[in-house]
C-alpha cells in the first residue's frame, strides 16, 4: 500500500451544525470583489460541469438557464454561445461588469423597478441578463421560470441559517421537467469556518428530497495547494443532479 486514500475512503464529517450560526453580510461579499479575494472564481470554468454537460442539457436547445450567485462565471457565456438564454443574480456590481468586460460583451443596464437601488445588466445580444441584487429579493421581480439551474458556489456560499429559504426560492423558479445541477463541498468544518460552507449528503437530502429525485453524479478530490491555508487536509466536491419527482 502506498498510503494514499481515495475520495471514497474519506468519511464525511458527521456534525453539520458546527457552522450553523456563521453569517457573512452582503457588504463582506462585496468587499471580496473590491479587494480581489475571489479565489472561488474559476477562469477555465467548472470541469465537472463540462464532463456532465450532456446529462444536464439532455440535448435540448433554447433552454432558459439560471445561475444563482453567478459572480463572473465563464460558463454563462458557454451556455449563451450554445443558444440558451442565461439569467444570473449577483450582489457585486463589480463582478457583473468584470464578466461582460472579460468576455468582450457589450451590455446595457437598467433599474429593477421592483427593487429600489437594484439593476439588471443585459448583453446586447439579449441572451444574458444579470440581476444585481440580493437573491432573497428576487421573487419580487418578474424573472420567470427556468429549465436548468447551475448551482456552483451558491448553496455553499449562502449563510447556513438561510439555506431552506434559499432552496425554496430556487425550486419556485423551476419549470416542469427541470434539471438542477448542484456542486457542494465536504471538509472538516471544525478546521475551516467557511465560506465556502460544508454541506453534507444528509443536508442535501433534507433540503431537496421532498421535491426532487436526487442523483449523485460524481465525488472528486478537490483539495489544491491553496486550500491548505484553510487548515484542512481533505476537500471533496460532490456533484448532484436533481430532477422533478
Amino acid at each position: 500500500m502506498d498510503g494514499t486514500r481515495t475520495v471514497l475512503d474519506i468519511k464525511e464529517y458527521s456534525d453539520s451544525e458546527v457552522q450553523k450560526n456563521r453569517v457573512l453580510t452582503l457588504e463582506e461579499w462585496q468587499e471580496k470583489w473590491v479587494t480581489g479575494k475571489t479565489i472561488f472564481h474559476q477562469e477555465q470554468g467548472h470541469q465537472l460541469l463540462k464532463k456532465h454537460l450532456d446529462a444536464f442539457l439532455k440535448g435540448e436547445s433554447g433552454l432558459k438557464v439560471f445561475f444563482p450567485l453567478c459572480g463572473k462565471a465563464v460558463e454563462m457565456k458557454w451556455f449563451a454561445d450554445r443558444g440558451h438564454s442565461v439569467v444570473g443574480v449577483e450582489i457585486s456590481e463589480l463582478g457583473i461588469r468584470e464578466f461582460f468586460t472579460e468576455q468582450n460583451l457589450s451590455y446595457s443596464e437598467e433599474p429593477i423597478i421592483e427593487i429600489p437601488g437594484a439593476k439588471v445588466f443585459k448583453s446586447s445580444s439579449g441572451n444574458i441578463s444579470l440581476y444585481c441584487c440580493n437573491i432573497f429579493d428576487l421573487p419580487r421581480t418578474n424573472i420567470g421560470k427556468f429549465d436548468r439551474i447551475w448551482d456552483r458556489g451558491a448553496l455553499v456560499a449562502v449563510n447556513p441559517g438561510d439555506r431552506k429559504r434559499y432552496v425554496d426560492i430556487m425550486l419556485s423558479l423551476t419549470r416542469k421537467g427541470f434539471h438542477y445541477l448542484l456542486a457542494v463541498l465536504s471538509y472538516d468544518p471544525t478546521k475551516h469556518a467557511g465560506p465556502p460552507f460544508f454541506v453534507s449528503d444528509a443536508e442535501v437530502k433534507r433540503l431537496f428530497d421532498s421535491v426532487c429525485n436526487i442523483r449523485c453524479l460524481e465525488k472528486v478530490d478537490a483539495l489544491e495547494e491553496r486550500h491548505k491555508s484553510w487548515g484542512i487536509d481533505y476537500l471533496v466536491e460532490t456533484l448532484y443532479l436533481f430532477t422533478e419527482k
